[in-house]
């Protein structure tokens, strides 16, 4: 098998194209619909890859989803005779989920389409797979870091999949073996998220902010016993049973709860939000070095790859690193459930393949791209003054050497949760109030959220210590003492720093507007945060560009070659 699909559905649908085991095309089905964690049936996601590769679903060589039951969506938006369908390994009412996490019923559904929207076709000779969701998480991380020949831990972390909400594996010669697995009652992600509501925040959607108030505060050890799963060396040693799980569907996607977040409320009431966020954060890191640190040591290796949404928790990423027992660290950098269909797609195509060696994932620009041209035609379309820049890296460069705030739309689309220098807005990071100006007159959010710094990869040893390569933003690093007053906007309150170490060769024009900063400032880095407001998905199209430019704060867009201002002083 040479080209397959994955497609997720539910939490953060999306869709993955794998040809010949090279990831072509990846993208969240909110970046087309703008709601955020969409859970709907991915059509445009799909229609999007396919088109990308200029690949027909009838030329598919397999078709995989990753879950062991078959979504009742599958047969009314693919054309799958009935006896082709996999056999599922579970049902939707299985005995995890009815034990741990009931669902509001959603409206009936329809098993016929409108005329208007053709199911999609696949060929007589696709195969139709069902991959475990853990070992599509797992396959997501080991095929994508480069260690086929070295004995590897991994390790898949999230609320609950399947059956299972921690496992571990042994990835080596191109093979995952799973070595154990824990469900529902093993749960540490569900009980960061049960935290997450507890503060007044959506399960699911902003255990970040948790993680991000979390440094403000005091750790009180002890104070959430009894609301949490224990490990020690390894194992479980206490499992912890999560009553009164729910999940309802709110405008395509899903929201849940769990019984603890009420008891959970009063203890953070007691104590302050910031020290209850850092007891929370104290609690989770404990209790992963729990888990991960024994097994490295039980696989005698070095080498650690891991995904599933709890991996997406950056201080932890950077206490495992500096804990001194890894050579290789890697974390797939679209962790969550949206990097579930790349996943099980790369879990087909190595299965399928085992005499292929995969490859160091490079960049995740994935997603979709606009020419020039078409730029151009939307924004006459608009009445809009613009103007054609030769060099927009140069241009860019000015703009935030003036502290001016930037919105720059380049080439193709990230995928995953963080914005790497194509969806992006830019600031200078030499004054610490710009911070607090983004997130009050861009961001809309909260004023305790920190922003990221993007730094050439070859500078990146001048502002953090003990780094690695990180080119995903998955892990923050501390910051030299002496360098904090140099960029202090992109420093957090703990002096970490979440860094993109740029190169050159992944992203040319991005490389440039930093270099060129550098140049001008004489520091290498520049504030970058995801293009979008708060509560909506980046923006993937030029005209959600110009909407988010027209209705923030922000000074100055760059849309490819064209540039955009707004008749005013620069920021102060």
């Amino acid at each position: 098998m040479k080209c397959i699909l994955g497609i997720q559905i539910g939490h953060d649908s999306s869709a993955a194209l794998i040809v010949d085991g090279r990831i072509v095309a990846d993208v969240a089905e909110e970046r087309f619909t703008r709601v955020k964690n969409d859970s709907s049936f991915p059509l445009t996601a799909i229609d999007y890859c396919l088109r990308r590769a200029n690949v027909k679903s009838t030329d598919l060589d397999a078709v995989v989803f990753p879950s062991r039951y078959l979504h009742p969506d599958i047969p009314v938006f693919m054309a799958i005779p009935g006896g082709r369908l996999p056999k599922e390994q579970r049902t939707l009412a299985s005995k995890v989920k009815r034990r741990f996490l009931s669902y509001v019923d959603p409206p009936k559904r329809h098993t016929t389409l409108p005329i208007y929207q053709n199911p999609i076709e696949i060929g007589p000779s696709c195969k139709v797979l069902l991959v475990d969701h853990h070992k599509a998480h797992a396959a997501s991380a080991y095929y994508t870091a480069g260690l086929d020949t070295e004995r590897t831990l991994v390790v898949t972390m999230d609320g609950v999949g399947d059956d299972n909400a921690v496992a571990i594996w042994k990835g080596e010669r191109n093979r995952l073996d799973l070595l154990r697995g824990w469900g529902g009652d093993a749960s540490l992600g569900w009980f960061y998220s049960n935290c997450t509501e507890a503060l007044g925040w959506r399960h699911g959607s902003d255990e970040w902010k948790t993680m991000g108030l979390a440094p403000y505060g005091t750790p009180h050890p002890g104070a959430l016993d009894g609301f949490h799963p224990v490990f020690r060396d390894g194992d479980l040693l206490a499992p912890h049973e999560y009553r009164g799980g729910g999940a309802w569907l709110d405008h395509s996607a899903y929201h849940y709860h769990f019984d603890d977040a009420s008891p959970l409320r009063q203890i953070a009431e007691r104590l302050g939000r910031e020290d209850f966020a850092a007891e929370a954060q104290r609690v989770f890191e404990a209790q992963w070095s729990e888990i991960i640190l024994p097994w490295l040591e039980r696989l005698s290796t070095r080498h650690f790859c891991g995904a599933g949404g709890a991996f997406l928790n950056v201080k932890a990423n950077q206490n495992l690193w500096y804990t001194g027992k890894l050579d290789t660290q890697w974390v797939y950098p679209n962790p969550g459930d949206a990097g579930l269909a790349a996943g099980a797609a790369l879990s087909a195509y190595f299965e399928h393949n085992p005499a292929e060696r995969p490859s160091r994932l490079s960049d995740l620009y994935l997603g979709p791209e606009y020419s020039d041209s078409e730029i151009k035609r939307i924004l006459d379309e608009r009445g809009l003054d613009y103007a054609k820049v030769e060099d927009p890296s140069q241009a860019a460069a000015a703009q935030l050497a003036e502290n001016r705030i930037v919105g720059w739309f380049q080439g193709r689309m990230e995928s995953g949760p963080r914005a790497l220098g194509n969806r992006s807005i830019l600031m200078s990071p030499l004054r610490a109030e710009n911070k607090d100006l983004i997130n009050r007159c861009v961001k809309y959010r909260e004023a305790f959220r920190p922003f990221c710094p993007s730094m050439l990869a070859e500078k990146a040893g001048d502002y953090l210590i003990g780094s690695r390569d990180e080119r995903f933003m998955i892990s923050s690093f501390a910051v030299r003492p002496e360098r904090k007053s140099a960029i202090p906007a992109v420093v957090h309150v703990d002096g970490t720093a979440r860094p993109q170490m740029v190169q050159r060769e992944t992203n040319p024009r991005y490389y440039d507007v930093i270099e060129t900063f550098g140049r001008l400032t004489g520091e290498y880095a520049i504030l970058n945060t995801s293009f979008n407001v708060k509560g909506e998905p980046i923006v993937c199209h030029p005209r959600e560009a110009i909407r988010c430019f027209f209705d923030t704060g922000l000074d100055t867009l760059f849309l490819g070659s064209y540039m955009l201002r707004k008749p005013r002083a620069p920021t102060t």
